[in-house]
């Protein structure tokens, strides 16, 4: 049945510091589904224009990612330009052009409907609730979404997220979500809202998980060299759902390991523009590094 994602497959350009790359490959569903496919099988729902070369489409099934829900149709595929400074925790949007995003209506092969694990990428809050409709009973829900909705669309997204179960998002969009500085209580506003579990991201700082049981703080790993930050939060989702996917296990120790798995994910997205560094990694690597995470901030009791 594997893991369901919905989201935006599109063309980034980005300038950091180090570096400058125009229309690569990126998308929030591209990040999530290239990390969580190190851990499951992923089915993925977006849409691409007529530009969108094979190579990419090859890319994405070697990765075994199941591409029955991804539309191709007239039109050029949603394209996002953006800018960093030395401060890499903050991206300057230059320009997006939705393109054949700006009317994307998902709908769901049957083959994808069973799926027992979703994973609602950034997209308006409707959709959301409406790919939800079309499955059939997901046992975990998993959402991410960003600040233009909050803003936009808040009484929507509010609904969207009775039916959610993990929320992804960054500290500034849970505190804009409940207007509480302080995010402790931000998080126990929005596990009020219907997420039982809440992952706020904090870039550089790392990722802190909210539910009824625990608070848990996942560090980011330290890294001398960080060229690209783009796709971060989606790399460290499909890190972090395509785990629980593979386990189902969503107890609070299997979460936390999760959330671990997800910070692996992410930073070694970090390393390099786009999917580079994620394209083809040996599993091997993966498990190293989450050894190294644990020895971070482990400690003998007193």
């Amino acid at each position: 049945m594997g893991l369901l994602v919905v989201g935006s497959v599109a063309f980034d350009s980005v300038e950091t510091p180090f570096g400058t790359v125009e229309d690569v490959l990126g998308g929030s569903a591209t990040y999530f589904s290239t990390s969580a496919s190190y851990f499951t099988d992923v089915n993925l729902v977006a849409v691409v224009g007529e530009d969108f070369p094979e190579k990419h489409i090859n890319f994405l099934k070697m990765r075994r990612i199941n591409l029955d829900g991804l539309e191709r149709t007239g039109g050029r595929t949603f394209r996002w330009q953006g800018k960093y400074g030395y401060d890499l925790n903050e991206a300057q949007t230059l320009k997006t052009e939705l393109n054949v995003f700006e009317h994307f209506s998902p709908k769901l092969p049957e083959h994808y409907r069973d799926a027992e694990v979703v994973f609602l990428a950034n997209i308006d809050p409707d959709l959301q609730r409406d790919v939800l409709t079309q499955t059939k009973n997901p046992k975990i829900v998993a959402a991410d979404t960003m600040n233009f909705w909050i803003e936009s669309k808040r009484d929507s997204l509010i609904e969207t997220l009775k039916h959610v179960d993990i929320l992804l998002i960054n500290d500034s969009e849970a505190r804009q979500l409940t207007d509480e500085p302080n995010l402790v209580k931000a998080a126990r506003k929005i596990n009020s809202y219907g997420p039982k579990t809440l992952l706020i991201k904090q870039g550089e700082y790392g990722v802190t998980m909210f539910n009824s049981h625990s608070i848990f703080i996942a560090p980011a790993y330290p890294l001398e060299n960080v060229f690209d930050p783009t796709g971060a939060g989606d790399t460290f989702a499909g890190g972090f759902v395509g785990y629980l996917a593979n386990t189902m296990d969503f107890s609070d120790i299997a979460l936390r390991r999760a959330a671990i798995m997800g910070s692996v994910m992410a930073s070694f997205n970090v390393e390099d523009f786009s999917l580079n560094k994620i394209r083809d990694l040996d599993y091997k690597e993966i498990e190293s590094r989450f050894r190294e995470f644990k020895k971070l901030s482990h400690f003998e009791d007193i």
